[in-house]
């Protein structure tokens, strides 16, 4: 136990220091971070009471679809843990700089396994974690259950956080126990198909389209029974949301299961998988491990493949900058880590087609071309926070990319705007064409009106100029130069702020055109007369929308530069 208690010391000491060595501008970023955290949370709350609470006005469905939107939230969350678990457990078992010197230590390797699961688990969970508070509050809030209610879910979500955690371990274990060699590409690429996979599955077996069609149903009693699927007693999420509603149902009468028990399942499911996998660890770990050190062979195609790519893309920029766009692309494709997420992104734009290719819109009740539009404009925001997402992973880590070699830049003579807005540039152009392929092939797909595929697709490609521009800016201000798995930069407090800054510019964008668009395309389909206060109120918005993505361009651009400037490592 002392020993495990020293390896896992130096990871407390950091979040102690990360936590009371700030002064200057230093706290203030940690005052931001926590005041826009404190926004997003309470935002995610006052919605979320909106929702239930026309829920539970509803007779005889509001209430199922409470508890089945409990059940969808917590089985959404422990899939997203287990693929957390997955990638985060590949690095800090057996790709982190420090693991060689924890194995000349006199320590066992159960005591290693067991701090580097430790450090799998806070970093794969913990933010997880933190946006599920406002969704159980806000079930607390309207349905009244009492103080019972929120120290089940506190423990009982640790717990599923536990089982999702050894899951994830476990399989990492096994699979690079099965590998010959140091075959990072192959995991990385099986464990990326595993996640498409089990996503489709989870889509599939959530099936939402059927409930929006009770028509497909034979009666009343068949359409409940598809709103309270999909259960499966084997589920942590089933125990759990069981309990958790049994406090929650205001009649008491859909109780089948003892909260008692429940809590028994969850934590002896969750303490078994943690002895399994320390179990496992002491035959196949520090095997696996070893493996992972042996060099790999690289194929002269591949070679000559990149030569071409880096080539094309690298040309149209001066030479000192191509240089730098050279290497970025080089170290993308060699980072397996980084270019099989490719395979992702693919997944989730055929999942956002899919979800738009099956949409209803002859059963609705509201006048197609209405609904065909209204939902073409609600998409730009979806599309938006899409595209958030994805810059956090791709764009936001861009500067950190470089690593400890940053200093070799920054020695050089160019300077550094001139290094920030070439990583701008050449980051927009795949965005931008992501985009509007998502953009406009949604649109195709819901048959809109030229007005709306014009205005979707001017305002995504004016959003994404902003977004991509944070993304960089926000990245120049909290840089990670050392660290040990590029995908770990975009989880700490510098991509929160930039996931809740690209949010908020997302919606302003959305809502300042909200008006506008409603105006002129009441006047395109009825033909109504337009008002000069309405041109007013029409050119005002769009003005206030493009001042917003001018300063949403600009500023964390400049912002940038000066704290790059500033940076002493």
């Amino acid at each position: 136990m002392e020993d495990l208690l020293i390896l896992l010391r130096p990871r407390l000491l950091g979040l102690k220091n990360s936590l009371t060595r700030h002064e200057g501008p230093g706290g203030k970023k940690i005052l931001v971070m926590v005041g826009l955290g404190l926004a997003f949370s309470g935002g995610m709350f006052l919605l979320l009471c909106r929702v239930l609470a026309y829920f539970q006005s509803v007779q005889l469905i509001g209430d199922i679809l409470a508890r089945q939107l409990l059940s969808m939230v917590l089985l959404t969350f422990f899939s997203m843990l287990i693929f957390s678990n997955l990638i985060t457990a590949l690095s800090n078992l057996y790709l982190s700089k420090d693991l060689e010197l924890c194995h000349c230590t006199p320590v066992s390797v159960e005591e290693i396994f067991i701090s580097r699961a430790a450090f799998t688990f806070v970093d794969s969970s913990w933010m997880l974690i933190i946006f599920a508070l406002p969704i159980f509050l806000a079930y607390g809030y309207v349905y009244e259950p009492g103080v019972w209610f929120y120290f089940s879910a506190l423990h009982m979500n640790l717990g599923m956080a536990i089982i999702a955690s050894s899951a994830g371990i476990l399989v990492t274990m096994i699979l690079v126990h099965l590998f010959p060699a140091q075959r990072t590409k192959d995991i990385i690429l099986l464990l990326s198909v595993v996640m498409v996979v089990a996503l489709y599955l989870l889509f599939r077996f959530l099936r939402p389209e059927r409930l929006v069609n009770p028509e497909a149903f034979f009666g009343v009693a068949e359409y409940l029974s598809a709103l309270k699927a999909p259960e499966s007693a084997l589920l942590p999420t089933h125990w759990i949301a069981e309990a958790l509603w049994s406090f929650l149902d205001p009649l008491g009468d859909t109780r089948t299961v003892d909260t008692g028990f429940a809590a028994i399942l969850v934590w002896t499911t969750a303490l078994s998988g943690m002895v399994i996998n320390v179990w496992v660890a002491h035959f196949i770990y520090f095997d696996g491990f070893s493996k992972s050190r042996e060099a790999k062979k690289r194929l002269r195609s591949g070679r000559r493949f990149l030569d071409l790519v880096t080539g094309a893309l690298s040309r149209p920029f001066r030479k000192d900058l191509a240089v730098i766009l050279s290497k970025d692309i080089r170290v993308f494709f060699r980072d397996n880590t980084q270019w099989s997420q490719l395979l992702l992104l693919g997944a989730l734009v055929v999942v956002y087609l899919y979800n738009f290719s099956v949409l209803p819109l002859d059963k609705s009740p509201i006048r197609i071309d209405f609904l065909q539009n209204e939902l073409a404009f609600l998409n730009m925001g979806l599309a938006g926070f899409v595209l958030s997402a994805l810059c956090a992973r791709f764009v936001f880590t861009a500067v950190s990319a470089e690593g400890e070699a940053y200093w070799i830049i920054r020695s050089s003579p160019m300077g550094l705007r001139r290094y920030l807005w070439g990583k701008y540039i050449f980051s927009l152009i795949p965005v931008v064409i992501l985009a509007e392929l998502l953009i406009v092939a949604t649109n195709c797909l819901l048959e809109v009106s030229l007005f709306m595929m014009v205005l979707s697709s001017v305002t995504i490609f004016v959003m994404s100029t902003g977004i991509v521009a944070l993304g960089i800016g926000f990245g120049a201000i909290h840089p990670k130069f050392r660290h040990e798995n590029i995908g770990q930069v975009a989880t700490g407090a510098g991509g929160f702020l930039y996931m809740v800054a690209a949010s908020i510019f997302v919606g302003l964008v959305i809502i300042l055109e909200a008006g506008p668009v409603y105006v002129l395309f009441m006047y395109q389909v009825k033909g109504r007369e337009i008002g000069p206060w309405e041109w007013l109120f029409i050119l005002l918005s769009f003005a206030g929308a493009a001042v917003i993505c001018a300063i949403a361009v600009l500023k964390p651009m400049k912002m940038g530069v000066k704290a790059l400037g500033d940076y002493d490592g």
